[in-house]
């Protein structure tokens, strides 16, 4: 059996900051498992530019922000293995993985990192009526045929849900000269970034159909239209209220949803609003030795927040390899409080802090000109004003070491007031 320190699953942008930050902490035998064809993961199909502006204080192209670590990666001769997929993760650490060139094989390591990313939320998960015909795909495949395998999907598009990647795909299908007849979203505020409403749809003219959704898509062989009907504050369509679009095809941003059969199967605990597992200020899950970051954490609008959070993670890993860490079991719980969808991490060993910690969270709808309170057994850290929130950029505020270090607090709550 092959023997590792740190074991990284995934080599998307999360993948490759942690196993990077590993054998940086002092973590020599770092092995990461990849099951594409490629390293850099989804950022190799992400042609556009806007990343970057954190980490590394310029704007790149995903290829671009995605081949400065893999450069790292090589330069520091971090072992990998692409083609390869990870089937099971014992409870003593063994790492099931086969691929074409190796066959079956076991490793074994003292620590792990979960960084497999996440998948987009399919059709059959919305329950559009309608028949199948051929035009429908996520956002993200129509992404990966045009920027890497050459082909159009389609010449007029609708596409269902505001999500990143589908304002992106607007924007990106209009330059190829397809026509995209509107966005459609549900809900009563965008699921994206603000600068892609208006850099993808505002920019190019495109509609973006708030309260509205697909009701019946049309076709045999190919989609022929779809009907669109707005919807009631239930999110219930209004009889009336249809609208007949003609479109060949219809790409679905309706969401992305963490890769975590590995992580359930393990036993990790999870949390029903993020969909990943449950870690503390470490970026380590509820079973030791195994850590988790990025998208199969919990979904980012950024990547350099990935990077950050992963370079944790690994540092964190390789530290749990040297037997640094301290378990004295005084840890603190977070909890989303009011106008408050999930926070990041869900528990924080007061022990074990060794610098300030960042809260990350997503808030339920759009607020203005608000207060964010962060409270602990009921007694106010700190609080800050937000101009705006809204769900479609995640929010993140820092609570100082010193307030933490060494106390006794059972949970730690951060709450939207309004009007403050």
């Amino acid at each position: 059996m092959l023997q590792y320190d740190v074991i990284v699953i995934g080599g998307g942008p999360a993948g490759l900051a942690a196993g990077i930050e590993a054998w940086k902490e002092g973590a020599k035998k770092v092995l990461l498992l990849e099951r594409d064809r490629e390293l850099g993961g989804i950022l190799q199909q992400c042609i556009h530019n806007g990343f970057g502006l954190h980490h590394f204080g310029e704007q790149l192209t995903g290829p671009q922000y995605a081949q400065r670590f893999i450069d790292e990666f090589e330069e520091l001769g971090i072992e990998y293995k692409l083609n390869t997929m990870v089937l099971e993760i014992t409870e003593n650490k063994d790492v099931h993985a086969v691929s074409k060139e190796e066959g079956y094989q076991i490793y074994h390591t003292k620590a792990v990192i979960l960084a497999m990313g996440c998948r987009e939320r399919p059709r059959g998960a919305i329950h559009i009526p309608g028949t199948r015909p051929a035009g429908i795909m996520t956002a993200g495949t129509a992404q990966r045929y045009i920027n890497m395998e050459g082909y159009m999907p389609g010449k007029k598009a609708v596409i269902l849900g505001s999500g990143d990647i589908g304002m992106i795909m607007a924007r990106r299908l209009t330059l190829e000269g397809a026509k995209v007849e509107a966005v459609v979203e549900i809900m009563p505020f965008s699921s994206g970034l603000n600068r892609n409403i208006v850099q993808c749809l505002q920019d190019f003219d495109i509609p973006l159909l708030l309260n509205h959704t697909i009701t019946e898509i049309k076709g045999k062989t190919r989609v022929e239209g779809v009907i669109i009907s707005e919807v009631d504050k239930n999110r219930q369509p209004i009889p009336g209220t249809e609208v007949s679009y003609d479109c060949d095809t219809v790409l679905l941003s309706v969401g992305l949803i963490p890769e975590n059969e590995l992580s359930r199967d393990l036993g990790a605990g999870m949390d029903v609003h993020t969909k990943g597992p449950v870690v503390n200020q470490a970026m380590e899950t509820t079973i030791d030795g195994i850590f988790a970051c990025g998208n199969v954490l919990h979904v980012h609008d950024l990547v350099d927040f990935v990077t950050e959070e992963s370079q944790k993670a690994g540092k964190n890993a390789a530290i749990y390899v040297r037997g640094d860490t301290k378990n004295t079991g005084n840890e603190v719980h977070t909890r989303a409080g009011t106008g408050i969808g999930y926070i990041i991490p869900q528990s924080i060993n007061c022990e074990q802090i060794d610098e300030d910690i960042k809260l990350f969270m997503r808030p339920r709808a759009v607020f203005e000109r608000v207060k964010l309170v962060v409270t602990a057994d009921g007694e106010v850290l700190k609080s800050v004003k937000k101009q705006r929130m809204t769900p479609g950029e995640m929010e993140n505020i820092t609570v100082e070491k010193s307030l933490l270090s060494g106390k006794e607090y059972k949970l730690l709550s951060v709450d939207v007031f309004e009007g403050e």
